[in-house]
């Protein structure tokens, strides 16, 4: 089989699923690559076609186990006509648990047929350099296994003669998927240091839910509307940004304490 154009589709505030699909795009080789970046709010909230000979690669952060709730209206927007597609989900070095198996499903409603899997590890979004966990991950070896997947990919699709549920892969996962309950996080989010800002409002541009405002030459968070992604944190360029509280301190430390063995990524073909 072939296929006319290939689409990285993603929703990645700190870039790191960026990353890896570019990397996944380079093993599979094909000539027109277009990025649909469904990070950042858009006005147009129209849906995006995916025609049945275009390959979609779709990522997602994992946020507890799931696909991050927030990227899901996002990826929402995305129309397949029994369009192939591979999923990919990122999570930081603790266990992505049923995020991919829930994407597979969500991949086959929008009308795709998810023909590959890839579980990736990237930094974790509360690691700094005082608590590393998977820090400056994915590096190069993980891009190399990204790339190496995408030849994988490649070479599934010109063995196939057609793409249809035979085609489908299978992914790790439980039905029902693992339970989340984030009303106890639900007033917590990223603070400013205000002695440390400069007003320079690059922690508006890039929050992905628009949950920053400078208002009265003062930052304002609304915390309700904030996901903890910590793409202001790590992309504040005078370090003003910080989620300060106790209760996701401990969580964070605990999983630092048990979680540091380095996890590779897994692919499913």
């Amino acid at each position: 089989m072939n296929f006319q154009a290939l689409k990285l589709a993603y929703f990645s505030p700190t870039g790191t699923t960026r990353k890896v699909l570019q990397s996944i795009a380079e093993g599979i080789g094909a000539e027109n690559v277009e990025h649909i970046d469904l990070t950042l709010p858009q006005s147009d909230d129209g849906s995006i076609t995916a025609k049945s000979d275009e390959l979609v690669v779709m990522g997602v952060p994992v946020y507890e186990g799931r696909v991050a709730r927030a990227a899901i209206p996002r990826l929402e927007r995305l129309k397949g006509d029994k369009t192939p597609a591979v999923i990919v989900v990122m999570y930081g070095n603790r266990d992505f648990e049923d995020a991919l198996i829930e994407l597979s499903d969500l991949s086959k409603e929008w009308g795709f047929l998810p023909i590959a899997g890839g579980a990736f590890i990237g930094e974790h979004s509360f690691a700094s350099v005082d608590k590393p966990l998977a820090n400056g991950r994915p590096d190069a070896e993980d891009l190399g296994k990204a790339k190496d997947f995408g030849a994988q990919i490649r070479a599934k699709i010109d063995g196939l003669e057609a793409f249809d549920d035979a085609a489908l892969v299978e992914v790790p996962g439980n039905k029902p998927y693992i339970f989340r309950d984030r009303s106890a996080w639900e007033h917590i989010a990223a603070s400013t240091i205000e002695e440390t800002c400069t007003l320079c409002g690059d922690c508006v541009d890039m929050c992905p839910m628009g949950a920053i405002t400078i208002e009265d030459d003062a930052v304002k968070t609304d915390n309700m509307a904030c996901i903890l992604c910590c793409a202001c944190i790590k992309g504040c360029p005078v370090n003003a940004r910080e989620v300060n509280n106790p209760d996701i301190a401990k969580i964070f430390g605990w999983v630092c304490k048990h979680y540091q063995e380095r996890r590779e990524p897994q692919s499913f073909v």
